[in-house]
């Protein structure tokens, strides 16, 4: 007998998982500390004027479906009439058979606005009216739904040079929002200070140098000045710093030959990818010792190849859909850079550490590279050990589906703790994602509920709860403090 569509026990197959899911998943918080919401908008408390601006607006992963479609770019990114736009997303969307936008549409639809019809071009015209009008009440401004979901932390994803002037408003209940509860955590990302093939690069240095009041004429003045914004960061509680890379870099060269490449750079001549290399692994490498210094995760969020399409860079810019997975080889240099970063000062100097790959065939690369990096420290060293100080990151983006999240955490398992995993994050850009924690929830308490009723793992429901609940939000609520 078929089930019906997306119930109470959507993805939760045995009774082992349905009660891990309503007893120790459904109702713990929500840390969410990887997310790409605008600060601006939490800080005014933005209230949507409709469904099509709440699901449409900067969300590159319905754009690409949405251009699969067939959908030309003016119901996209271009100026349709937004119920035009959200037609055509609904026509979409009753297409997407075994596609995980399928899914979290209609949670975000039963979640946020209590809608369990199925969103169709029939049905489009009554769930638009209905949307909309929930739109304008209270519970789903931004204050609203982090209340509604008991969002504690929110990781925005931040430059160094930015003021953080709504952090700081937020965090002093000045802001339009008012007081709240959950935390919303600025996370330093320097790719700008990085990327020095950028043709803007020179330009971005000088916002930094002005930023940090350093004046920069070397790379010990680039580190000077991301470490006293760091500093800045972290009175504002940054707890994790964010780096996007293609593949992890290691081209060791001496320091003349650095301050050849930054110098060429600053004048605008153009750098090589193997100087660009060398520059990269110096940096991430100085970089890890700041972070170490200062208790700040370090994310390296690898195998991301940006804007495949020329032409619509040039039309589009980017972030808007047209990324894939990259598919060299990581191994090696990631080994050689978590070493040097590891021995590069008298004491360990590899902070904690998360590893994301675009790519899945890297998970058990990576899930064993990690293994090799994790800390007890002795007695001696008078410093504390951290459990899972190195952790494979959550199933991202083009793997952020039922198929690839469970590959990941059975990878951690099989070659790690996955009891000490930190779980999930919406890596959005939408306020309407947090239903994608609960799609990971279900998710984890099927998986285990599969194993303990194989046979597996013994049904000590006191045990299996709390790693339910620590994988859901007390890990993470710990590693990041």
């Amino acid at each position: 007998m078929a089930k019906d569509f997306m119930d109470e026990n959507f993805l939760l197959e045995t009774e082992t998982a349905r009660l891990l899911y309503c007893n120790a998943a459904q109702n713990e918080p929500i840390y969410d500390y990887h997310c790409h919401l605008m600060p601006s908008q939490i800080a005014h408390n933005k209230q949507f004027t409709d469904i099509s601006e709440a699901w449409l607006s900067g969300d590159h992963y319905k754009w690409r479906v949405m251009r699969a479609m067939g959908y030309d770019e003016y119901y996209i990114t271009g100026n349709a009439p937004s119920y035009e736009k959200f037609l055509a997303w609904a026509k979409t969307v009753e297409n997407l058979i075994g596609n995980p936008l399928h899914h979290w549409t209609h949670l975000e639809l039963q979640r946020y606005f209590n809608i369990y019809e199925t969103l169709t071009e029939k049905s489009a015209p009554v769930i638009w009216e209905k949307a909309n009008a929930l739109l304008q009440e209270p519970q789903l401004s931004v204050k609203g739904i982090f209340e509604k979901f008991n969002v504690c932390a929110a990781g925005t994803t931040d430059d160094p040079a930015d003021t953080l002037v709504y952090h700081h408003a937020i965090s002093e209940g000045t802001a339009p929002i008012g007081k709240i509860s959950t935390m919303v955590i600025p996370s330093f990302r320097p790719d700008k200070a990085l990327n020095i093939n950028n043709k803007d690069f020179a330009a971005y240095i000088e916002t930094l140098s002005a930023s940090s009041g350093i004046s920069i004429k070397n790379t010990d003045d680039v580190l000077s000045a991301l470490d006293k914004r760091l500093d800045f960061f972290i009175s504002l509680h940054c707890r994790a710093s964010d780096h996007a890379l293609e593949y992890a870099p290691f081209v060791p060269a001496n320091d003349g030959h650095i301050e050849k490449i930054f110098s060429d750079a600053l004048s605008g001549k153009e750098i090589s990818k193997e100087d660009t290399d060398a520059y990269k692994t110096k940096m991430l490498i100085e970089l890890a010792k700041i972070y170490a210094k200062n208790d700040i995760v370090m994310q390296l969020h690898l195998a991301s190849v940006r804007n495949v399409n020329a032409r619509m860079f040039r039309n589009l810019g980017p972030d808007t859909g047209y990324d894939a997975v990259h598919d060299r080889e990581e191994s090696a240099n990631l080994i050689n850079l978590l070493s040097c970063m590891e021995s590069s000062s008298e004491k360990p100097a590899l902070p904690k550490t998360i590893l994301y790959t675009l790519n899945p065939k890297d998970y058990y690369p990576l899930a064993t590279i990690s293994g090799g990096f994790q800390d007890n420290y002795s007695k001696e060293e008078n410093r504390q050990s951290i459990t899972g100080k190195m952790q494979l990151g959550a199933s991202w983006w083009f793997c952020d589906h039922r198929d690839g999240m469970e590959e990941q955490m059975r990878v951690l398992a099989n070659t790690g703790m996955l009891s000490v995993f930190i779980g999930m994050l919406t890596d959005s850009r939408s306020f309407l994602s947090y239903p994608r924690h609960e799609y990971f929830r279900r998710i984890l308490c099927n998986l285990i509920g599969r194993w303990v009723e194989n046979g597996e793992y013994p049904k000590d429901m006191e045990k299996l709860e709390k790693i339910v609940r620590d994988i859901s939000f007390g890990n993470a609520e710990r590693y990041f403090g």
